[in-house]
């Protein structure tokens, strides 16, 4: 257990959008958003997934929708809080705890603003240990467990509440509720005992988050290479030297989609690489061949600062380097790949793990 302090966010930030893969909404806003909320109504609790109590009442918090349209259609601040009561008036029950639904860019600093306005605690876990685009995306779905009830809710004061038969119809009829009410949503979902918690979610993300954002601000400061130091820490791979050619990005059914093209320089010189993306990046392609997919992140980084770049964020010119790690091996069984694998995205290949692609040689 530990206190989680309005500064704390700076590195949180930068780190929780090295792990989203370039979704996960724009953390700049998530960031300023949790901050005023620690600055109004005080610091947050931070605790580990053995900390909960097995009868704890935990719900995750998230936005729902395209980030692209986050950067214009700013939150009003009280959407994941009307999301949070209407569910706890569903439910009949307090809610304890909160949990980031994924690890990745607003949607690992959106709890902070919950916790610290429900004065509850924030549990140091999440649902994906990255960022996934739709809602059934998720490890506790693997373990069984219904997205629904849900609750969403919009900056112009509209609430929703429905239940589904599974989780993959709590996507689309959620996607099309979010569609309607701008393109974004406020979610509270995936309501989980403490012991669910424990058995389904991804531990200590929040705190790995914070600690890759400090890693990379002391290495700059140190005059190193944080893009380095990022591989290290989280067993990487480079995959690719580049700038930033083309960027082709549209708005669709409540995602971002497109593609962006990266011409090598240095090693790379005379290559192409093609990322695809769906709110967060799918696959890689370095001259028509698959060289990284989900489940595995693949993360474009600043070449000279190491600062992630999210997918609304991308532009021509950007000097980068696209790294690839390993994801959380839930996500390497048979039931994680038919949830998030390259087929379920309409790719007709394989999973093939980063390090067999890759190997040891070519991580830094």
């Amino acid at each position: 257990m530990r206190q989680v302090v309005e500064a704390d966010l700076e590195d949180l930030a930068i780190g929780a959008a090295v792990l989203g893969t370039g979704g996960g909404g724009n953390p700049y806003i998530g960031k300023l958003l949790a901050q005023q909320a620690i600055r109004q109504h005080g610091p947050v609790t931070l605790v580990d997934a053995d900390e909960v109590p097995d009868d704890a009442l935990v719900v995750p918090s998230a936005m729902m929708g395209a980030p692209t349209v986050m950067v214009e259609k700013l939150p009003r601040g009280d959407e994941i809080i009307r999301a949070f009561k209407t569910l706890e008036d569903y439910l009949g029950r307090r809610i304890t705890h909160t949990v980031s639904i994924e690890a990745g860019g607003l949607n690992s600093t959106t709890p902070f603003s919950v916790a610290a306005q429900m004065k509850i605690p924030l549990v140091d876990a999440d649902g994906m240990g990255r960022a996934f685009p739709e809602i059934q995306m998720v490890t506790p779905t693997m373990f069984g467990i219904s997205a629904t009830p849900m609750a969403l809710a919009d900056e112009k004061g509209n609430t929703a509440l429905i239940t589904t038969v599974d989780n993959r119809w709590t996507e689309r009829l959620a996607r099309s509720i979010t569609v309607d009410m701008g393109a974004t949503a406020m979610i509270a979902l995936f309501v989980l005992s403490g012991q669910q918690l424990k058995e389904s979610m991804v531990p200590g993300t929040i705190g790995l988050a914070q600690e890759l954002g400090r890693l990379i601000r002391e290495t700059r400061m140190a005059h190193g290479d944080p893009v380095n130091a990022i591989l290290q820490r989280l067993d990487g791979y480079r995959v690719f030297e580049g700038k930033v050619a083309d960027v082709k990005r549209r708005t669709e059914a409540g995602f971002a989609k497109g593609e962006a093209r990266i011409d090598g320089v240095q090693g790379d010189t005379g290559a192409s690489l093609v990322i695809r993306f769906q709110n967060e990046h799918l696959v890689a392609i370095r001259d028509g061949e698959i060289v990284a997919s989900v489940p595995d992140l693949i993360i474009v980084l600043g070449a000279e600062t190491g600062e992630p770049i999210t997918t609304e964020e991308l532009r021509y010119g950007f000097r980068v380097t696209v790294i690839a790690t390993p994801c959380d091996g839930k996500w390497r069984t048979p039931a994680g790949l038919a949830l998030v694998g390259p087929r379920y995205f309409g790719y007709d290949i394989d999973y093939v793990p980063v390090e067999e692609r890759f190997g040891a040689a070519v991580r830094a």
